[in-house]
């Protein structure tokens, strides 16, 4: 890690000016890293941190030892908090990245940008169904990031992409399938994808139950509320989890019906 980075961890005086100048330098690779973050996290949506943000999408400086570029992913991230469209185009862009982390995080800001020109794109990348999805050799990951790109889709109300969703419900990763379920619910309103999900919270494994309960949450199906409350998770996710599907049952749903009973099981788990 280089001196610079360490420094602007470290460095509450760390502003603005020095971020855009750390990014778009050439030298300090671990400073432009810091800085790609530190533009998102702080939510800067100046014109010349949008700009080079946008650049640093390109970027071929910073490699990991597996051909990964680490900047991209962290300029990625970033565009997606800072609700500029200008930089969608390039976002698209990077679906077709070599590199799987830039791919994943790429599907995850256009997500979170919610523009619909990017149905197209993230449709094309489910291709081939479940049978092409598969994991690639010595990799830990699969050929695609499904799970970012199928939620993208739920997001952004893509429903000519339910037939491409529907096969992934049976596939073998749980998260793949528990992204497909919370899609389909968003696409649909129909409650038995939501109750997949519910039926999720009762595995085993203490990070499944997490992504269900946090799946639940963008899905707004209220009926989950008292399988949330009851899951055997930590009570400041179930919380999280309980405002979401609250929040986002409001969006869709005039009505404010069983509201009460969200927030006398929100107030059992303070």
């Amino acid at each position: 890690m280089s001196d610079s980075y360490s420094a602007a961890v470290d460095n509450p005086a760390y502003t603005v000016e020095q971020a855009i100048a750390n990014i778009q330098q050439r030298e300090d690779l671990g400073a432009r890293y810091y800085a790609a973050w530190w533009l998102g996290r702080f939510r800067v949506r100046q014109p010349e941190a949008i700009s080079a943000l946008i650049a640093a999408l390109e970027d071929e400086s910073d490699r990991t030892p597996d051909g990964g570029y680490p900047l991209r992913r962290n300029a990625a991230s970033a565009l997606g908090k800072l609700d500029d469209l200008s930089c969608v185009p390039a976002l698209i862009a990077c679906l077709d990245c070599e590199d799987y982390y830039v791919r994943e995080s790429a599907a995850q800001a256009l997500e979170m940008l919610k523009d619909r020109s990017a149905i197209a794109p993230l449709k094309k990348l489910l291709e081939g169904g479940i049978e092409v999805a598969v994991l690639v050799a010595g990799k830990p990951h699969l050929v695609q990031p499904y799970e970012a790109i199928i939620e993208a889709l739920g997001t952004l109300q893509a429903t000519a992409a339910i037939p491409l969703i529907e096969p992934f419900l049976e596939h073998f990763v749980e998260k793949v399938r528990y992204a497909a379920a919370r899609a389909l619910y968003q696409l649909t309103a129909n409650p038995h994808y939501g109750d997949i999900l519910i039926k999720a919270l009762q595995g085993e494994e203490l990070q499944l139950r997490r992504s269900a309960l946090m799946d639940l949450g963008a899905t707004g199906y209220l009926p989950a509320a008292p399988a949330i409350a009851n899951t055997l998770a930590e009570n400041s996710l179930k919380l999280v989890a309980l405002k979401e599907l609250l929040e986002n049952h409001l969006k869709t749903n005039s009505r404010g019906e069983n509201i009460s009973e969200i927030l006398t099981l929100m107030d059992s788990l303070l």
